[in-house]
């Protein structure tokens, strides 16, 4: 009897050692929703709910033969790709993982929650030429998206759309524009893609702290459910979906003194005291 497909994905990024963001937060949430998870370390960062206080690069030849050690032996069905911070980290990254014929989520990661820097301005050059033609979906919040698209901050969806769009004419195949640094009662992330309709997907915005690693972890999210076999809408909505009730269920954990995590494993965990 064959052994079904057990639905895989990669995570190229960063570590955060508080947990919350970055690789930790990546591989959490492919377990949470049922995808094995391979990585590839970019950056060691000194970090935690308060702040980063310091950033190690990985070696470029590092990254790539991590790169090169899980797709020559594990059959990888998504990719996710999230801190660079380097441009040469970046082009060689793109050069590693150019031949890949899965989907692949770009996650723009250029400052942490707490206002530090994690991608280097010459590195923003590297990402539009090398990164963005490879990417299935990228995945700019609002801040990453006026950068990327050399525009001031959206306030409005037709704003958000209309950038989406500019970076649609960079290369990338389609782009989810995250509202969640937006103000008022609801979050509204667009999915803007090269053909058919813009995509809304909204939630009640929620009054808590604990907002640390959503980006990494929406994307990942879509990345482990494109692994899955949905498309990418389905992906998306998934995916939204559940970061809604992870961030739902955050204030149930108490972790550091700063924005804490969201709650990955919101429907696993069973222990008094902890959301159930």
């Amino acid at each position: 009897m064959l052994t079904p497909m057990t639905p895989t994905a990669l995570t190229i990024a960063g570590s955060d050692s508080g947990g919350g963001a970055g690789i930790q937060a990546d591989l959490k949430t492919f377990s949470a929703l049922g995808v094995y998870g391979a990585s590839a370390i970019t950056a060691i960062t000194a970090q935690n709910t308060v702040g980063v206080t310091a950033v190690e690069p990985i070696r470029p030849e590092i990254v790539v033969g991590q790169i090169k050690a899980v797709l020559s032996d594990i059959d990888v069905h998504a990719i996710k790709i999230g801190m660079l911070g380097t441009a040469e980290l970046t082009r060689a990254v793109a050069e590693a993982i150019a031949d890949y014929t899965g989907p692949i989520v770009l996650d723009p990661v250029m400052i942490a929650k707490s206002g530090d820097r994690l991608l280097a301005e010459d590195a923003v050059t590297a990402l539009r030429e090398h990164m963005f033609p490879l990417a299935t979906l990228l995945t700019p919040n609002l801040p990453e998206a006026a950068v990327l698209a050399a525009a001031s901050e959206a306030t409005s969806e037709a704003e958000m759309e209309n950038q989406g769009r500019d970076l649609l004419a960079e290369g990338c195949s389609a782009v989810l524009v995250k509202g969640g640094h937006a103000s008022g009662p609801i979050c509204t992330d667009l999915l803007v893609r090269q053909e058919g309709a813009t995509s809304a997907f909204r939630a009640k915005r929620l009054d808590t702290t604990n907002t640390h690693g959503t980006g990494c972890t929406l994307s990942s999210a879509i990345a482990a459910e494109l692994a899955k076999g949905s498309d990418l809408e389905t992906a998306v909505r998934l995916a939204h979906d559940w970061l809604s009730r992870a961030i739902a269920a955050a204030d149930e954990l108490s972790i550091g003194r700063g924005n804490g995590p969201v709650h990955h494993f919101f429907d696993l965990w069973n222990v008094e005291g902890v959301h159930a």
